[in-house]
């Protein structure tokens, strides 16, 4: 415990006289939060918070400041919108102001990123205990030497009692979080969402390391007994947390990863996985942090007599979600990295149920599929959001990404290619019918089907080309019921099947014309065929 540091807050230009706790540890944040009245400790230790109107991240809300630096090199569109340099230093004076006004204030030095050569020094300086508990918790935590002379390249301060100004500072509502790449600061207001602090350094890994020619991903990822490396695409709900905790492998990380000449690492140091429903029958490794001190439960309800904690119950959040360090999974990787991939899956929640459970990908089906990035949004994800429904989002991670998608996607095909890397296309969604009509894909189905193609055993099983897709479904494989292999089959109504399979190949036709002239033909012969 410090209250002090070499490199304090008034070299940033930063003046208060809040009582500053830097770099405080577990226990004492969760002590200091139970205090300040800020969560409640359960029956079995973990720290129980409510976010309030916020139990997603508020993607609309989100802005880039645009300027010499970011002209050129961020993708302005729908998910990178941008603030002016003078409603960003407007914002910038309001948000030092109220932390002037702060009796307390919380700040850890941490790093993004395992891979020493590719990580960055990242301040967090928050007014919530549980908030600074939280990013201690998912970001990588630097030793005490690393600590001494510990000399920040990027601050974030989050805020969630500030109010923006829509006027004033140029943003939509008075949730707002600003992102200035030339002055390295992120600010955060208006929410209490712990999960916009994470994203944002995963935004700023997402800028700077494509240029030193690192991949980086919205994904999980982890080591087969053989230590071959599998890498899992996703969104959030469409299982990399759950299906990268597999008590057969060892977990390099659940969310975000860079991919080096060397190494697949994590960007953190800790997990964030959905609580809701969450079953120990299921995931026994996610289920057993919800019983450890150190986890941090968002938006779970807790008796306030007993302190029993009900997973089932969604009163609060459907996007109820746990923190904990990565070493709470018992087979977790010592150093967060492990050898380039040998597997890649793309996994996507296909709430139209047309997909197969699985397909194996040319690269260049890997590639239209990863710049695609079709999935459904699962509900309580972003705000607004109340049941799934169709999107495509870009390398699986569109709102986080800050450059433009091919600078991603021929990375990643650079990549495949240079590794000999196997590519699969994984449907966690729907089976039997669409969303309302079907049921959820069965997750022990997913897990088989999963640990053939790991262990190479799915290569030499027989396959179909899908009519609508292209790509390559297998017919037969041990353990599984053939007909969920064939989708069209588990449909009451083929034909019905056979209009949605159009109705989303048309989807896919659309959303694809974006990225045509800057992908090769091969990718774009890739594209699904309704005839």
């Amino acid at each position: 415990m410090a209250d002090s540091v070499a490199f304090g807050l008034e070299k940033q230009g930063i003046n208060t006289s809040a009582k500053v706790h830097w770099n405080l540890g577990t226990a004492p944040l969760v002590e200091l939060s139970v205090k300040r009245d800020e969560a409640m400790l359960a029956k079995d230790g973990p720290l129980v918070v409510e976010t309030g109107a916020h139990t997603g991240r508020s993607a609309r809300d989100k802005f880039t400041v645009r300027d010499a630096e970011t002209e050129s090199t961020v993708w302005w569109g729908k998910t990178n919108s941008p603030m002016s340099p003078d409603h960003f230093a407007a914002l910038k004076a309001d948000f030092l102001a109220a932390m002037q006004a702060k009796d307390t204030l919380f700040a850890q030095d941490l790093f993004g990123g395992s891979q020493p050569e590719y990580r960055v020094k990242v301040r967090v300086i928050t007014e919530l205990a549980w908030h600074s508990l939280f990013i201690r918790t998912l970001l990588v935590r630097p030793t005490a030497a690393d600590l001494a002379d510990f000399v920040p390249e990027y601050t974030i301060i989050d805020l969630p009692g500030f109010r923006a100004d829509p006027e004033r500072h140029g943003c939509r509502s008075e949730t707002v979080i600003a992102v200035n790449f030339t002055e390295k600061l992120i600010l955060i207001g208006g929410t209490s969402y712990a999960g916009e602090m994470k994203k944002s350094v995963f935004g700023i890994l997402n800028y700077l390391l494509p240029v030193r020619g690192v991949m980086p991903m919205h994904c999980s990822a982890n080591i087969g007994p053989n230590g071959d490396t599998a890498v899992f695409f996703g969104l959030s709900g469409t299982g990399k947390t759950t299906l990268s905790a597999d008590a057969t492998r060892t977990l390099i990380g659940d969310d975000e990863h860079g991919w080096s000449d060397t190494a697949v690492f994590n960007f953190e140091g800790g997990c964030y996985a959905k609580m809701i429903r969450l079953s120990e029958a299921a995931e026994p490794e996610i289920f057993a942090t919800t019983r450890r001190f150190g986890t941090v439960l968002e938006n779970v309800v807790i008796d306030p007599a007993t302190r029993e904690i009900d997973l089932d119950d969604n009163r609060l959040a459907e996007n109820s979600r746990g923190s904990y360090p990565i070493d709470f999974i018992p087979n977790a990787s010592a150093d967060n990295l492990g050898p380039v991939p040998k597997n890649i899956i793309m996994l996507t929640a296909d709430a139209f149920g047309i997909l197969p459970p699985i397909a194996r990908l040319t690269p260049d089906q890997a590639m239209y599929h990863f710049l695609s990035g079709y999935t459904a949004r699962v509900a309580g994800t972003e705000i607004g959001v109340t049941e799934p429904d169709a999107t495509f989002s870009t390398c699986f991670g569109a709102p986080f990404m800050p450059r433009h998608p091919s600078v991603y996607g021929n990375l990643l095909k650079e990549r495949i290619a240079k590794g000999g890397v196997d590519c699969w296309l994984v449907n966690t969604g729907w089976t039997g019918g669409q969303y309302g009509e079907g049921k959820r894909m069965p997750i022990k189905v997913t897990r088989a089907l999963l640990n053939a193609a790991l262990d190479g055993s799915l290569k030499s099983a027989t396959f179909r080309k899908d009519p609508f897709f292209g790509f390559d479904v297998p017919v037969s494989v041990p353990g599984v019921d053939d007909a969920i292999l064939d989708p069209r089959t588990t449909w009451a109504d083929p034909a019905a099947y056979d209009a949605k399979a159009r109705a989303l190949v048309g989807m896919f036709v659309e959303n694809f014309a974006q990225f045509e002239a800057h992908v090769e033909q091969g990718v774009r012969e890739a594209a699904p065929n309704a005839a």
